[in-house]
This record gives structure tokens, sequence and C-alpha cells, in this order.
């Protein structure tokens, strides 16, 4: 039996860090929705009671060091399943992008699982699963547009934002989210109302929610890579209604209404970095 799962990008429309946790963790409170930019999953069962994963992709491992991998091997001992699986995973999403590429694998794997061993588990609970592996698996397990509180795993979804383009534009460098994390100070940071951004959801009010992004992280990375502030300032200048960098960074996105000018931008925005991508909103 042979299956396919789709595992879309994810951009961040807030990220705030409200507090440090106990459990070492931070409390947070993300808004965030699907992009048409994915990845493709396949699965093909194996008699023999092993994971094996397959990618082309010189960044990413295809051991038990990857995010898809680790899914595998918690949803097989979860339900004690003695069966095998081969996943192929064809890389689109850019590594250490802050477009959680990992997360959405890992999301795909456990959504395909289930279909492949028809255990009949509802999203609720394969994002409970997903939560003890990473911060945005369990929304990237629902997809469409969402906040995620706590450390992540509470996830409530929201109204779609107004449809438009989305230029992505990924400089060539990688961020650890873990890093960025250790250096917050949570009464330095910049945090966003998103009070007024779930408002501009509700009301599909598309200039109120270019102007209501916002990022908690955006300062500590722009202040170790420069590179990622200039790109911002560059989509802005060019005419993007709404700009932010996702995640942890380093891409940035622009959010355009007019097809003509998302293209405008996606071109010139080539001329900065060699990972540009111009995608339309899934959630």
């Amino acid at each position: 039996m042979v299956l396919f799962e789709k595992a879309p990008a994810k951009i961040n429309l807030s990220l705030d860090v409200l507090s440090k946790r106990d459990d070492g963790y931070h409390n947070i409170e993300m808004i965030m929705t699907t992009i048409d930019l994915s990845d493709r999953i396949e699965f093909h069962e194996l008699e023999k009671d092993r994971i094996k994963i397959s990618l082309e992709s010189r960044f990413v491992p295809s051991d038990e060091r990857n995010l898809a991998y680790k899914a595998a091997a918690l949803f097989k001992e979860r339900y004690n399943i003695r069966a095998g699986v081969h996943i192929k995973i064809e890389k689109t999403i850019p590594v250490s992008a802050g477009l959680g590429g990992g997360s959405t694998d890992a999301a795909a794997v456990l959504r395909g699982l289930n279909r492949l061993w028809s255990l009949n588990l509802t999203l609720g609970e394969l994002a409970e699963l997903g939560a003890e592996l990473g911060t945005d698996i369990p929304f990237c397990v629902f997809g469409g547009t969402g906040i995620a509180t706590g450390r992540g795993e509470i996830v409530r979804p929201l109204p779609s934002p107004p449809p438009c383009w989305v230029v992505l534009a990924k400089p060539d460098i990688g961020v650890s989210s873990g890093k960025i994390f250790q250096q917050i100070k949570v009464d330095e940071l910049d945090h966003p109302v998103n009070e007024k951004l779930l408002r501009a959801l509700e009301e599909n009010d598309f200039s109120m929610l270019c102007a209501n992004l916002g990022n908690s992280l955006e300062r500590i990375t722009m202040g170790q890579h420069p590179q990622v502030r200039q790109i911002k300032e560059a989509m802005r200048q060019a005419g993007a209604t709404g700009t932010l960098m996702s995640g942890s960074g380093p891409t940035v996105y622009g959010l355009i209404m007019q097809e003509n000018k998302a293209h405008r931008i996606y071109n010139g925005m080539r001329g900065f970095c060699e990972e540009v991508f111009l995608v339309r909103l899934l959630g």
C-alpha cells in the first residue's frame, strides 16, 4: 500500500513570547497560517519492523535525528505497531527557515501513519502526540489558520486571512530556534498586539491584518543577522503591504493583494537572495 501526504509550510502572522516556564520552555502566543509551499511525503508499508527515511537533502539527516523519523518511532511505540514503514520526503520548504519545514513533515507523518495503519485517531489526538516532539507540530497537524498557546500545544482554529499573494525570501543562512530562545529576555521584547490581529481575521480586513503583523524574535535574529533586516526593508520599499520575519527566521515574507505587484516584488527580491518563492495563502 502506498499513501501520500502534503506537508504545507506555515508563516507566523504573530509570534509573542509571554514568559519563561519552570520546565525550561516559554509560554508563547502565535497566530499562524499555512501557505502553498509544501513538502511531499510518501509512505510504503514494510514487512520488516523498521523505519526507513529517504530524502535528497544534504542539510537534513535521514536517520533518527530527523523529526519525521522521531514522529514515526513515537507513533509505532505509542500504538504498539509492529509493521515497518518506508517514508520518502520530497523537500521543497527551505531548511532552518522559520517556516516549520521539519514540524510539518512530522505532522504529515502522524497523519499518514494514522491512515496507513487505519487507527482512526482524531487530529486532536495526533496533535497531542506531536506536542511531545516539537512546538509547531500541533498546529501543523491541523493546518489552516490558528492560534497556538502554552508552549504551542494548545491550538484553536481561526478564520482564514483574506486571500493574497505571499513573497518569501530566505537569505543563505540557517537559524537555530533553540539558540534564539536561549537569548530571550521577556521584558525587553517587542510584543505584538494579537487582539487587533484577531479582529482583522474576524473582519476579513487585509489592511488591518498587515498593520498588526508582529514577531517578538525579530530584534534578536536581526541583531545577529543584519541581512534579515535588509531583506525586510527591501521588501517593504518594493511595495509589500505587510512584511514580517517568520518564526525565529531568517525567512522574511511580504503580503500583497495585486498579482502584478507580487510578481514584481518576487523578481526584485531574487537580487537579494537565491531562495525566493511566490505562493498563495492556504489558511
